[in-house]
């Protein structure tokens, strides 16, 4: 992801913590995102939609509890990084802020 700067950026805020400020939006973007890449279903970008505007909401949950978006549950489960994890240089990522414009 390190070569790909909107696909890391997506990553964070697809990844983006629960409760956090235009949190579900952030979040719903990146999902439109990773659906166009053909990463993600149009079931589980429904569910990032109907999430979008409730913060606190977790889409992953709601994708468990209808059975839907397994593939893409799975990528997030086997992603070997978290989005905040330190880069091999030490430093912290930097994270876009939701609400950014470019």
């Amino acid at each position: 992801m390190a070569n790909d700067p909107d696909l890391a950026e997506n990553w964070a805020l697809v990844n983006t913590p629960l409760g956090e400020e235009w949190s579900g939006r952030a979040r719903y973007a990146a999902a439109m995102y990773f659906h166009k890449r053909g990463d993600m279903g149009h079931e589980a970008l429904e569910v990032y939609r109907l999430c979008s505007r409730l913060d606190y909401q977790d889409p992953l949950a709601i994708m468990r509890d209808r059975g839907v978006g397994k593939r893409w549950l799975e990528r997030l489960a086997n992603a070997t990084s978290a989005p905040d994890a330190p880069r091999p240089d030490g430093q912290s990522p930097a994270r876009p802020r939701p609400g950014r414009r470019r």
